[in-house]
């Protein structure tokens, strides 16, 4: 079904395939990336078990897969001649000797998408066929949990019906926008790795309230509910952080007195700071 779907205005057919459960998707590669992503697929019901297919050189990864009724194998030749939709998640060093290996087996009908960092859409489309639809896209772990937030752009030959396919299926798993490819290295410093960063705030939350008497479960659990309704407003609200900040500080109160002591360890700049740094390695990364 999936011959054709480059022309403008085929994004519908590209949908109607996903709800009609026709699709067949691929994983080349098998980690923990990749198995999040596929396990968010399942839980939002879009792909049956069935119609998933991975692969890795080891069963290492691959047991989990088959636990959740994927089907796998070590050859990745496999996945090309048995899926339309394939997923390249292999390690970024790895993947222009998989490439080469799957090359022969890349066809008109395939859309090929990479989770691989660093590997641009330019570099995908020289060790590819001439003519195959590649996409890009960077995920982040929360996609296991279909809250995630990710990014794509597409190559010169994948067109409105492969963009609004990928959109639709990745929508599943959390927040998904298509972007200029120069942004994905930002999103790699901002989400990719910004989850982390949210983990060790969440930590410093939870420890605080330890400090002050209460126990670490009760902590955790509040911490990560403050996190959750604080990301929730700012993407129901559409209001600008700082506005919703300023509608929690009263005059002389807690808020203010504790944002204070916040400042005061520049938390913001080392937050850029961070969101810098990470964004420079991944495109250290691009280079190598």
């Amino acid at each position: 079904w999936g011959r054709g779907l480059g022309v403008t205005g085929r994004g519908r057919a590209a949908m109607e395939a996903v709800e009609s459960r026709e699709l067949r998707v691929g994983f080349v590669g098998a980690g923990r990336m990749a198995a999040g992503l596929a396990r968010g697929l399942l839980r939002a019901g879009r792909v049956p078990a069935s119609n998933i297919l991975a692969s890795a050189p080891s069963d290492k990864n691959l047991d989990a897969w088959r636990e959740s009724g994927c089907r796998t194998t070590h050859c990745n030749l496999e996945v090309l001649q048995d899926t339309t939709l394939v997923f390249l998640a292999t390690k970024p060093h790895i993947l222009p000797g998989v490439l080469q290996e799957i090359r022969p087996a890349v066809g008109p009908h395939h859309i090929v998408v990479s989770m691989a960092a660093g590997v641009s859409l330019q570099t995908l489309q020289r060790l590819l066929p001439a003519g195959t639809k590649v996409l890009r896209m960077m995920p982040n772990l929360p996609c296991v949990v279909q809250a995630g937030a990710m990014v794509f752009a597409r190559g010169s030959t994948a067109g409105d019906g492969e963009a609004a396919l990928l959109k639709n299926l990745l929508s599943s798993c959390g927040l998904c926008e298509e972007v200029p490819e120069s942004y994905i290295n930002i999103h790699t410093g901002l989400s990719g790795s910004g989850v982390a960063y949210v983990y060790l705030f969440a930590e410093a939350l939870a420890e605080g309230a330890v400090k002050m008497g209460m126990p670490i479960g009760l902590a955790s659990r509040i911490a990560a509910q403050t996190l959750l309704g604080a990301a929730k407003m700012m993407l129901e609200t559409g209001e600008h952080p700082a506005k919703l900040r300023g509608d929690v500080c009263t005059p002389g109160g807690t808020t203010i007195h504790a944002l204070h002591q916040l400042e005061k360890g520049a938390l913001r700049a080392t937050v850029m700071n961070a969101v810098e740094a990470a964004t420079n390695r991944a495109c250290d990364v691009a280079k190598d």
